[in-house]
């Protein structure tokens, strides 16, 4: 599900173009991407989006 403020997954971080590209990304793009999850899953935690989600990540 995506947020409407952000435009990122609650349960990914991803927005719904980053998931639907995640395929084709080169690796060093998915590992960027993979890096700055952390942040946006904390922000939509922080907004009460995310209290009964266990962290999501997508694989490298």
């Amino acid at each position: 599900m995506l947020d409407r403020l952000t435009g990122h997954c609650i349960g990914c971080g991803r927005t719904g173009e980053e998931i639907g590209a995640w395929s084709l990304l080169p690796e060093a793009a998915q590992r960027r991407l993979l890096a700055a999850l952390p942040a946006r899953l904390a922000a939509l935690e922080a907004r009460g989006l995310r209290a009964d989600l266990t962290p999501r990540l997508p694989r490298a």
